[in-house]
């Protein structure tokens, strides 16, 4: 199955230890991106480490998970002290939240930038190894909002690691393009930097009813996802009913790829498919969702339904092994085999070593697996 991630630890037990002036000693990128690292702080509030950028003198915002239904959020300074922050009331779903922080000392904030695809961008946010705020190797933005979504994010391939969510995607200028939210294997997600104007107008003490509850099932979507991790085998119809009603009360739609990804890893086909369905309709650009319902129509052995995911796919991540290992197999059985052949041909290009197992496939298909 895909394992996406939510780009901070929920495991009990991490911690933070900043080194004093806590920024990378040498930073790799180009000058602006550097720089940049100074708007951006290592948080810990029900996520024990995430980030946070700085987008006025006082305030932050960071990532959603992250925050959760904590009444507050530790801070760390560049010196190694830690202050407190308090979370804004909010009832806006999308994965960001702001935090007022009234000793937060002087520094820069971030300006913002739209990104088009096929521009370079860097994820900046806590390294938990080094105990520093660091900007990380580029990528490119591979897809935009999609249009007249206003939950849609922006997609990119910039490397991101655990301790990341909630801190800045930038672009060459250091301009701040979105905020670090999950992905995986090169398909990243983030929050586009135009979504903070909307979540300021949806903030304020007039919203703390709407905010406790969303905070409260992203806690408990969280620890039900975990405890799922736990336990191998079939699923109590009552367990996979709380895991599906917690993790979409969050609104957020990470939240149902994770739970869709749980359900369907546990052959539960159809709860799977509603969730990552609700999730494409939130954002038709998720390469994350995409290519998770795509796995659960192969494992369904429901080919035709798992066909367009496939062949979006392909014209947006064509190097990615496990949609060409897919594309193959499906092509062949629902007999579009130019489409299989051309999966093929890339798949020579991207991994040879891989390409004599495949022909082999394609001249000599198995069976096509019933449907489940």
């Amino acid at each position: 199955m895909l394992r996406l991630k939510l780009l901070a630890f929920i495991v009990v037990g991490l911690s933070w230890s900043p080194v004093p002036q806590a920024q990378e000693a040498t930073c790799q990128q180009p000058q602006p991106v550097c720089d940049a690292r100074q708007a951006v702080f290592a948080v810990s509030g029900f996520d024990p480490i995430g980030s946070a950028v700085r987008i006025a003198p006082n305030r932050l915002v960071t990532s959603r998970h992250v925050v959760a239904d904590q009444g507050h959020v530790e801070v760390f300074l560049p010196d190694g002290s830690r202050i407190r922050a308090i979370p804004v009331p909010t009832d806006y779903t999308g994965d960001i939240q702001l935090l007022d922080v009234p000793d937060l000392p002087p520094g820069p904030t971030l300006t913002l930038a739209e990104a088009i695809p096929g521009d370079a961008v860097y994820t900046i946010g806590a390294d938990i190894a080094q105990g520093r705020i660091r900007a990380y190797d580029p990528g490119a933005v591979r897809l935009p909002p999609a249009d007249a979504k206003p939950l849609a994010r922006l997609h990119h391939s910039a490397a991101s690691q655990p301790g990341n969510s909630g801190g800045a995607l930038v672009d060459a200028e250091g301009r701040l393009v979105g905020i670090t939210a999950s992905g995986g294997e090169g398909r990243m997600e983030a929050i586009p930097g135009a979504a903070i104007a909307a979540l300021e107008s949806r903030s304020g003490p007039d919203r703390a009813d709407a905010s406790s509850e969303i905070g409260a099932a992203i806690r408990i979507c969280t620890l039900k996802l975990e405890e799922m991790r736990a336990v191998r085998g079939a699923l109590p119809p009552e367990d996979a009913k709380a895991l599906d009603t917690s993790c979409r009360r969050t609104g957020n739609r990470q939240f149902f790829d994770l739970a869709a990804q749980a359900l369907g890893s546990r052959r539960m086909i159809a709860e799977s498919v509603a969730l990552f369905e609700a999730s494409l309709e939130q954002d038709p650009n998720s390469l994350n969702a995409r290519l998770g319902l795509a796995i659960t129509y192969h494992l369904a052995g429901r080919y035709e339904a798992e066909m367009p995911h496939l062949k979006f796919l392909m014209q947006h991540i064509p190097d990615d092994m496990q949609v060409l290992r897919l594309a193959i197999q499906a092509g062949t059985w629902t007999g579009e085999t130019d489409f299989a052949q051309a999966a093929f041909d890339r798949l020579k290009t991207v991994n040879p070593n891989l390409a004599p197992a495949a022909e082999r496939f394609l001249k000599a298909p198995p069976p096509r697996p019933p449907q489940r």
